[in-house]
């Protein structure tokens, strides 16, 4: 018999408290053991409840979360969801608890969100994340430094090719691993990372302090161009476009694709359809299949694929499915991804050099 999940709602709003554990109540597989208005009352009922996943408010009184998110991890991990407001300074916080070890992130409720879609996507990561096996972790010195990129002459070749990068739960640190070691003049790359609105900026500013590459988030009509990267903007579908031999990219509302928007699979069929042989695609660690299809159908069009292995990946989903359907060329655990990408990317130049050679004689 599969037991209920049992997830303990901490956030210092009684009627967050109230709306999560009412709705929550009405998943299947979910059981609310408990709310906590502060991380003191929270640790007592960890101790005493023993929850399986916790959704966290980082803004609250007393302690914040953060540091509360820097204690569990260090001495008790649980999968933790983060419950955020859609400020400047929420969306900030969110990616910093991200990168010390919470899995997902959820907006608070407003009038632009409903309860209804809230409690529905909630429940998902909550069920995804409850399988996750969290081990205790020293927190880094410095979470923000950037790892050192790789250097490739060849790659000053490259002004056709376009990678094309997909992800969902543990995905802005996996992203982040393969966009840092890259170098400057790396191709044009497009991201899906699932995320709400309001965070996809703050989390392209925060890797374009990081990595070599400048990184925005995508707005409607923004060229693709080597040494950038385009991250798709929450609550917007991305879509890859060629204009004669320019490539852009086209920001769009529409309806969600695999509970998703933005959504891989959009991303990736569009890049399959304009991009073909001159792509490579990447998926990385994520719950469900998105991405899966689209990525076959890039590989159909001649791409090449990489998809990231079980012992890195936060949940072995989206890459699984992409593996299972025959759409991947190669597995790399996530901190070889960047080397393997470079490798494709040189080897690809010189075949095509080598043919337009061939040619012209």
């Amino acid at each position: 018999m599969v037991q209920d999940i049992k997830v303990l709602v901490v956030d210092d709003s009684a009627v967050v408290r109230k709306v999560f554990s009412e709705q929550l109540s009405k998943q299947k597989g979910i059981v609310v053991i408990g709310t906590a208005p502060d991380p003191y009352v929270a640790r007592e009922k960890i101790v005493m409840l023993s929850p399986d996943v916790i959704t966290l408010d980082i803004e609250m009184p007393r302690m914040d979360g953060i540091t509360f998110l820097k204690k569990l991890m260090q001495y008790y991990p649980l999968p933790v969801i983060i419950v955020s407001s859609l400020t400047t300074k929420g969306s900030k916080l969110a990616l910093e608890a991200l990168s010390l070890g919470a899995l997902e992130i959820i907006s608070k409720p407003s009038a632009a969100y409903s309860v209804g879609d809230m409690s529905i996507q909630l429940a998902e990561k909550i069920r995804a994340v409850s399988r996750v096996k969290m081990i205790p972790k020293p927190m880094p010195q410095n979470t923000n430094r950037a790892l050192a990129a790789i250097e490739s002459k060849a790659l000053s070749e490259t002004t056709n090719k376009i990678i094309a990068i997909g992800a969902s739960t543990g995905g802005t640190e996996a992203i982040r691993k393969v966009l840092t070691r890259l170098p400057r003049n790396t191709p044009g790359i497009v991201v899906v990372q699932h995320m709400p609105a309001q965070f996809t900026n703050s989390f392209a500013e925060r890797l374009n302090e990081l990595c070599q590459m400048s990184v925005k988030e995508a707005k409607n009509g923004d060229t693709v161009l080597n040494g950038q990267v385009l991250i798709a903007p929450g609550n917007y579908h991305m879509l890859f476009k060629r204009s004669g031999a320019r490539y852009y990219v086209e920001v769009k509302t529409g309806p969600l694709v695999h509970y998703q928007r933005p959504a891989v699979d959009v991303l990736f069929k569009s890049v399959a359809r304009y991009a073909g042989a001159n792509a490579l695609g990447i998926i990385l660690t994520g719950m469900g299949k998105d991405g899966a299809i689209g990525m076959l159908d890039m590989k159909k069009a001649g791409a090449i694929n990489i998809a990231q292995d079980e012992k890195s990946c936060v949940v072995f989903g989206m890459p699984k499915e992409a593996i299972n359907l025959g759409a991947v060329d190669y597995v790399q655990d996530i901190n070889s991804i960047a080397n393997k990408t470079i490798s494709i990317l040189e080897t690809k130049i010189t075949i095509s050099s080598k043919h337009r050679v061939k040619q012209n004689h």
